[in-house]
């Protein structure tokens, strides 16, 4: 079921309705698995899912993603398949025809341009929403709004730049924390996903504990610690990212780096504000061994999803083109790399 929410003028109570249905078809004696991206999006949907159900006496798993996994793969498969949960929750991770686990009760929790519907799972889909809520809210949404947790659903908002009166969530959040305060957790939140170790586990502890954004960003931790140290290490790499000029063809701009840690996306995101009539490109050679990861960005409204698509190379896979119409990218293979960039008049920038 594709897009719950787009024929209803009541979004949070077709949420809710749908992931309770949905939930009932789930094996009561075995746990629910969360599975999540591992950003402050998804962080924050798995701990609101996690959390709001655990309250409602229900066992449940968490498994983030890691450096350049996804859920479809066969080895991430297998390592789902052997908690035999009860039921699966995919969050943030994207909405696919192809089921993460066949036969296994499935529910995708997402806003993110779909490549297909999954049979017989449920999805709550914020995308063509306006404004658009992001996974985050809609499991916030999806647990009826819990008291206590609308700080997260307030991360995910801001981490993935929803406008700030998009949604009354966040205004509450704002009054009820401080604005301040909400930015400096999902900095923190986001910083370890982008290190080269890429790992967000401690992030994810904060959430699950935590009863407000000074849990993460304040309050002395081991782990608020490691946070700040994945913030240090993200900003010195894009201190010498940024230092790299771009190259300019047609409407394209491309910038190429080599570095460990993620900072593609932010790279994409700083030239976009200067190269205004630009698509923006920013490619990282050194994120992945025998990959390119790239992001684009661009501030004259052209649909990026498209753009990439008109632009497939051959061997490109589901890692290719995905996500939101004004911010998209992925990764590809060398050889799939020399191809896409001599598609775009960039044949200097082979691998």
């Amino acid at each position: 079921m594709i897009g719950v929410l787009s024929d209803t003028s009541d979004p949070r109570s077709a949420t809710r309705d749908a992931f309770a249905r949905a939930v009932e078809g789930f094996a009561p004696d075995r746990p629910v698995l969360v599975v999540s991206h591992f950003d402050a999006d998804g962080l924050s949907a798995a701990a609101i899912l996690a959390r709001g159900l655990r309250e409602r006496g229900r066992a449940v798993e968490i498994r983030i993603t890691g450096k350049g996994e996804t859920p479809w793969e066969p080895e991430f498969r297998a390592e789902l398949a052997a908690h035999a949960p009860g039921g699966l929750i995919v969050a943030d991770l994207g909405t696919r025809a192809e089921p993460v686990l066949p036969g296994c009760p499935t529910m995708v929790i997402d806003h993110h341009v779909p490549t297909g519907s999954p049979e017989g799972a449920t999805v709550i889909s914020g995308n063509g929403l306006e404004p658009e809520p992001t996974s985050a809210l809609l499991a916030f949404w999806a647990l009826g709004s819990p008291d206590g947790l609308g700080w997260l659903a307030a991360l995910g908002l801001i981490g993935d730049m929803a406008p700030e009166d998009a949604f009354p969530e966040l205004a509450e959040a704002q009054g009820r924390y401080g604005k301040t305060a909400l930015k400096m957790a999902t900095s923190l939140v986001n910083a370890p996903r982008r290190t080269a170790a890429a790992d967000a586990s401690a992030a994810l502890d904060l959430l699950m504990r935590g009863n407000g954004p000074k849990a993460v960003s304040k309050e002395p931790s081991a782990q608020r610690d490691l946070l700040l140290a994945a913030k240090a290490e993200v900003a010195e790499a894009m201190e010498a990212a940024k230092r790299v000029p771009p190259r300019v063809v047609g409407d394209v701009a491309l910038i190429r780096f080599h570095a460990g840690q993620q900072i593609h996306p932010l790279i994409a995101q700083q030239w976009r504000g200067r190269l205004k009539d630009k698509i923006v490109l920013a490619a990282n050679t050194g994120y992945r061994p025998g990959w390119v990861h790239f992001a684009a960005r661009s501030a004259t409204g052209r649909d990026l999803v498209a753009f990439l698509a008109e632009h497939r190379p051959a061997g490109a896979d589901s890692r290719y083109g995905s996500g939101h119409k004004q911010a998209t990218g992925g990764a590809l293979r060398y050889e799939d790399w020399n191809a896409f960039v001599s598609d775009l008049g960039f044949p200097e920038q082979q691998v």
